[in-house]
């Protein structure tokens, strides 16, 4: 059985990269097609529309994790394979402008997982063991995805690959074994932190989507500082009752505690919100 592992642009997932080695590295980058969030470097934008075969315009995560893959793919020495699906505001186009929340997660699924299994699909096509990189803490999350698996302890993953009698015919495929190392090992973010610590890979502060609704209000006000331009992307999709969060709307963030003082390390872990991969 094949190993891949899945790389988020986080250190703990660059650290199972670094340290477990495997026969496949994979990363899914979200996009989007609005020329307003314009990657700023021309020279890297041609970089990454090499390694996702279609232009790249720009990305709703901090734009940092370029540079963290590129230094990864350098510092491990192994090639890292770039997978994307649809651009984000396409993918809530075919959901019918409904946007993603707590309750219905679909981002992770359509810019994260169905592009993985596609590649797979594609260039592996037989059960592989996938690398996970959950720390030593987070049992939970891994116990809850083991929970998912079948009989033969592998995940499933419904997926259309034809027209029959024009419709989309359905599949669900069994594909991967997920494992757990760090977990294994018992290893901790503190160790990570310090693994990294003075080694040439440039990481976010805090990766996955800037907006990303599981963040709680105080951060996302502190995303609204950070990156302005694409919070005002996040808050410009929500229409009428189609909103990130049932709480409060981001345009009401953007103008919320006001009277606070936010740093980036007043923010835990726990605060940030993570793509469950």
């Amino acid at each position: 059985m094949k190993t891949v592992t899945s790389i988020s642009g986080g250190m703990t997932s660059a650290y199972v990269a670094a340290n477990y080695p495997s026969d496949y590295y994979v990363f899914a980058l979200v996009t989007t097609n609005d020329k307003k969030l314009l990657y700023p470097d021309a020279k890297l934008r041609k970089v990454v529309s090499d390694k996702i075969g279609k232009e790249f315009i720009g990305t709703l995560e901090d734009d940092i994790i370029i540079h963290t893959i590129l230094d990864l793919e350098q510092f491990i020495g192994k090639e890292i394979n770039w997978v994307v699906g649809y651009a984000f505001e396409d993918i809530i186009k075919k959901k019918g402008m409904y946007l993603p929340n707590k309750t219905q997660r679909f981002c992770t699924t359509e810019m994260k997982l169905r592009p993985i299994f596609n590649w797979w699909y594609v260039n592996i096509n037989e059960p592989i063991q996938m690398q996970i990189g959950f720390r030593a803490n987070e049992e939970r999350r891994a116990n809850n995805m083991l929970s998912k698996v079948n009989s033969d302890g592998l995940l499933e993953f419904k997926e259309t690959f034809e027209k029959k009698n024009g419709r989309n015919k359905w599949s669900t495929i069994a594909w991967q074994k997920p494992t757990f190392p760090l977990i294994e090992d018992s290893i901790y973010k503190e160790n990570i932190v310090n693994y990294w610590n003075g080694k040439k890979v440039r990481f976010a502060i805090r990766n996955n989507c800037v907006g990303c609704f599981h963040r709680n209000p105080l951060l996302l006000k502190k995303m609204w500082d950070n990156f302005p331009d694409k919070m005002q992307w996040f808050a410009d999709k929500e229409i009428g009752k189609s909103t990130w969060r049932s709480d409060v709307s981001y345009k009401k963030i953007k103008t919320a505690f006001s009277q606070i003082d936010l740093f980036d390390d007043d923010f835990s872990d726990c605060d940030s919100g993570y793509c469950g991969l």
